[in-house]
């Protein structure tokens, strides 16, 4: 299992549920830690299914801009 952080852009505590939800909807995701006063989320993950790619996607798809945080 991996484990990646993204910075999502202009996020509220309104929007930690939808974010949550849709990154748990990408095939592989194990768990999620979400921010929303730093916008960073904690994703791991099993490598043989989801991709940072397949996260950031489905973040954009709800209208925020996602960028991979170096660990």
């Amino acid at each position: 299992m991996l484990t990646h952080k993204l910075s999502i852009q202009n996020i509220q505590e309104e929007d930690e549920k939808k974010i949550r939800e849709a990154l748990y909807d990408v095939w592989g995701v194990r768990d999620v830690e979400l921010n929303t006063e730093t916008g960073e989320a904690t994703i791991s993950y099993n490598e043989q299914s989801g991709s940072i790619q397949d996260f950031q996607q489905a973040i954009i798809d709800l209208g925020y801009e996602a960028n991979k945080l170096e660990e």
